[in-house]
């Protein structure tokens, strides 16, 4: 039996994914941790406090426990806020170590909490394990960058990191491309999916699930509401798909994001009045992770315009429930959809050509195909798999000597 210690510093692993700082992060903490646990190990997961209701330890199932640590006021913070705590939260973590005993890894996930596992591998000779889910130098390529003192703290985050994760093989390309670190550090673990809940269904039956209209294509985004994740190329998606579709419909899941999500979200409520398609767009609040397979199976094609993804777990899972997706070229979407096989890749950001890859999977004589090819691509993706690959590389750590910090 292995105990690890998770750290998920600035958002919480039973937090709502697809609002706020809650997503596809969310989901891999808390799925890894549970699959961990259900193969017979401990996991103990470190999040920051951020309201003072919450207990200070929740047992989520046998060998997962998530704990709460006070880290700075006890409620939501900004992003430039969050910097300030870390290393409060260290302290607290590493007290815990002391009382508790040291795991046989730490697993921190994002820069923030890969600052806190830095410190800890020193203090307590322990491993050091890092998924980052969102690199700045990799972003910057494509959108506007968070900081220059990100990029060098996930740099010296990676030169003492035992093991860095990469969800793909692209994501491990550009992790070797921009932080020049050793490439026999990095190791591809994909993520997964929870087949029980994500899997194909009848889709009338899930558009009367969720009241819509039986009638008409409806296109599906899942995801923050912020302009990173793309729902601004959603929107105007779906206006030119309605030219040649005047039936369809969208639905938008997820909340606000960011210092500039609720600006995101007036604009889209008004450009939805401009073009006068009130009644056809509907705006969902973010859903709890298991019923969002619902939405995936009500949906005939699910787009994920995003500017930068490393993995694209909502491609997967919408793959996973039979529904083709239309997504960027950015990242790990390029392993999860071949164009024209399970969806389509679109190189560009102009709607008119999102609509008509859109166009082309909404084809009847592709349909089946395309749902078909997106089930049994996903059906190799499972948590227990992800797991199962973390432990060997654990193990294979264990057996040699730590990295040395430059």
């Amino acid at each position: 039996m292995a105990r690890f210690a998770v750290l998920s510093y600035h958002t919480s692993p039973l937090a709502q994914p697809g609002t706020g700082d809650g997503g596809g992060m969310n989901v891999y903490v808390r799925e890894l941790s549970a699959s961990l646990a259900r193969l017979g190990h401990e996991v103990e997961v470190y999040t920051r406090r951020d309201s003072s209701a919450l207990r200070d330890t929740v047992e989520v199932e046998p060998g997962f426990r998530v704990h709460h640590v006070t880290a700075g006021p006890s409620r939501g913070l900004s992003r430039e806020e969050l910097p300030d705590y870390v290393d409060n939260f260290a302290d607290a973590v590493a007290a815990a170590f002391r009382c508790g005993g040291v795991p046989d890894a730490v697993h921190a996930n994002y820069w923030l909490s890969g600052l806190v596992g830095h410190r800890l591998k020193h203090e307590f000779s322990v491993p050091l394990i890092t998924t980052f889910h969102t690199l700045e130098r990799v972003k910057a390529e494509t959108f506007q960058p968070e900081s220059d003192r990100r990029a060098e703290h996930e740099q010296s985050t990676m030169n003492c990191s035992d093991a860095v994760l990469a969800s793909c093989d692209v994501e491990a390309r550009q992790i070797a491309a921009h932080y020049d670190i050793d490439p026999s550090r990095i190791h591809v673990v994909p993520l997964g999916v929870e087949h029980a809940f994500f899997a194909p269904g009848y889709r009338p039956q899930a558009r009367r699930a969720l009241n819509l209209s039986a009638e008409g294509a409806l296109l599906l985004y899942v995801g923050r509401l912020q302009e990173l994740k793309g729902v601004d190329v959603a929107l105007e998606t779906f206006i030119e798909v309605r030219r040649e579709f005047p039936n369809a419909m969208l639905a938008i899941v997820g909340g606000p994001s960011g210092p500039a999500g609720m600006s995101t979200v007036d604009r889209l409520h008004q450009r939805v009045v401009e073009m006068g398609v009130v009644g056809a767009v509907h705006f969902v609040a973010p859903q709890p992770h298991e019923l969002l397979s619902t939405w995936f199976r009500a949906a005939d094609v699910t787009l994920v315009p995003s500017r930068a993804e490393s993995f694209g777990l909502v491609a997967l899972e919408s793959a996973a429930c039979g529904t083709p997706v239309v997504a960027s070229n950015v990242g790990g979407l390029t392993t999860l959809v071949k164009s024209e096989h399970n969806g389509v890749i679109v190189d560009s950001r102009t709607p008119s050509d999102w609509a008509a890859a859109v166009a082309w999977t909404l084809s009847p004589e592709r349909s089946t195909s395309l749902s078909t090819n997106a089930v049994l691509l996903a059906r190799d993706y499972t948590w227990k798999a992800t797991a199962q690959r973390l432990l060997v590389l654990v193990t294979a750590i264990a057996d040699s000597a730590l990295v040395v910090c430059p």
